[in-house]
């Protein structure tokens, strides 16, 4: 198990407290410069905390609280940890198999048991017949493969991951992703990932840990993540587009802009009589030509083909709130739907998840009520 707690102010701020098991891969997403590869270098030991907690399989690797004057850090080559970084950083003047072996070095190992080790990586990264090629000579996938041979060379107790992925065209990067899969099987290790890619994200990972200038906003799996985002923010940074504000009151729920009102489920967290952002996924959507008991009437404002899939923006009549649906193409000629048509929309009411709204520059919108 892997535990962090860690704090900060300067030179960057930081405010992390997340945890991953054994098996798990725990993905960091949030903006550019939000400190999601900091957390990874202080994992490491490259960067050190002011205060907090690292451990690791029950070995402690940082810690520091206030009132101690000298604090407990192992530097980088005590921490048994594999970093895999964006750009490869590959030895150019070594060929694939010297790479690998670069971490074995001072293992006290014998020549052949360290050879033995490094080409039984390369052949679970299936490049174990390009061992005797440069850098230079190898696609940017295959420089990738390598790279995570070397940072599972020493057999690590946390693997990191700096986007690893982000250089590689979309068919090698599907492959990396099964040979990943397929590692964290066989690797029974705690696995950090750290990624723009919000469908990357949820395909790969367990858990997600939302970062925003240095803070971990909300730690959930992702199911829960895109339907149930902690707060406004949260909901704006995993990019949902229907997001939207009202007045909450013990269960009923107002739109602005909008006439219609909701009733949700009042969990007693929520305060009466307060404004409230609040979201609803696409399985709370329905689309119908006629209308129905709850339905709101919407025009077609816009329509775009995605391959089998539409994706569909309807405005509320008589408003400026529009909605934007996703469905089928078959289910977008059922309804013979085009741009300007009236339709009916209906939203399900027991699908929407409300969250405290809170200005930016107010740093109690990281709270729940």
């Amino acid at each position: 198990m892997l535990k962090i707690k860690i704090s900060q102010t300067l030179p960057n701020p930081l405010q992390i407290n997340l945890e991953c098991a054994p098996g798990e891969l725990h993905a960091l997403v949030g903006p550019s410069g939000s400190g999601k590869t900091t957390v990874l270098r202080t994992i490491a030991g490259l960067n050190k905390p002011a205060t907090g907690k690292i451990e690791c399989d029950e070995e402690v690797w940082f810690e520091c609280d206030d009132p101690r004057p000298k604090a407990l850090h192992l530097a980088p080559a005590a921490r048994s940890c594999g970093f895999l970084f964006q750009q490869y950083a590959l030895f150019p003047h070594l060929n694939t198999l010297g790479n690998v072996l670069i971490p074995l070095q001072n293992s006290g190992l014998t020549g052949s048991k360290r050879n033995a080790i490094s080409m039984d990586l390369l052949d679970r990264m299936g490049i174990s017949n390009l061992a005797v090629r440069m850098p230079h000579q190898l696609s940017g996938g295959q420089q990738q493969r390598v790279a995570l041979a070397r940072a599972l060379a020493r057999q690590p107790k946390v693997l990191l991951l700096d986007e690893p992925f982000s250089a590689i065209d979309a068919p090698t990067r599907q492959g990396l992703y099964k040979t990943l899969a397929d590692l964290r099987k066989d690797l029974n290790i705690p696995i950090l990932l750290v990624t723009h890619d919000l469908r990357e994200a949820d395909l790969l990972a367990d858990q997600i840990t939302v970062i925003d200038k240095g803070i971990s906003l909300q730690t959930a799996a992702p199911q829960v993540l895109f339907q149930r985002p902690r707060n406004s923010r949260v909901a704006e940074l995993v990019g949902i587009n229907n997001m939207f504000n009202g007045v909450f009151d013990s269960g009923s729920l107002s739109w602005d802009g909008c006439k219609m009102v909701f009733s949700v489920t009042d969990k007693g967290k929520i305060p009466p009589k307060v404004r409230v952002a609040w979201v609803i996924p696409q399985s709370g959507l329905s689309v119908h030509n006629k209308p129905t008991e709850n339905s709101v009437p919407v025009l077609v404002e816009k329509m775009s083909s995605l391959g089998q899939i539409a994706v569909i923006q309807l405005r509320i009549q008589d408003s400026e709130n529009t909605v934007e649906w996703e469905a089928s193409s078959a289910e977008v000629k059922r309804l013979k739907m085009q741009v300007g048509s009236l339709m009916h929309l209906e939203l399900d009411g027991d699908q929407i998840h409300i969250m405290p709204l809170r200005p930016i520059n107010d740093p109690r919108r990281f709270v729940d009520h």
